[in-house]
């Protein structure tokens, strides 16, 4: 399956890996790594994560406190939301098309 990120979500992780790598040496690249192997997960096990509605599923990163949000599209995956989970929750709901 192919995996596309909506122009916010690539937003999202762009800001994330930036702040983290502000935080600390290298903590930036470790949340890049990090959400890599999560959409990989994903592509590999589309149905094995969290669904948050019928559509939708989440996937936890499992060091830091953020989800990639997706859903699937014919063949491919749609990445809606990279979000902070404990931040303004179903914010990305409107990106649904």
């Amino acid at each position: 399956m192919n995996i596309r990120l909506l122009e916010p979500a690539q937003a999202e992780l762009d800001e994330a890996i930036a702040w983290y790598a502000e935080q600390a040496p290298g903590l930036g690249d470790a949340f890049l790594i990090e959400a890599l192997k999560s959409i990989k997960l994903i592509e590999q096990f589309p149905q094995a994560w969290h669904p948050l509605t019928p559509q939708i599923r989440r996937c936890r990163l499992k060091r830091f406190p953020y989800s990639v949000v997706y859903t699937l599209d014919g063949s491919e995956i749609l990445v809606l939301a990279v979000a902070h989970q404990h931040r303004k929750p179903n914010y990305w709901r409107s990106r649904l098309g």
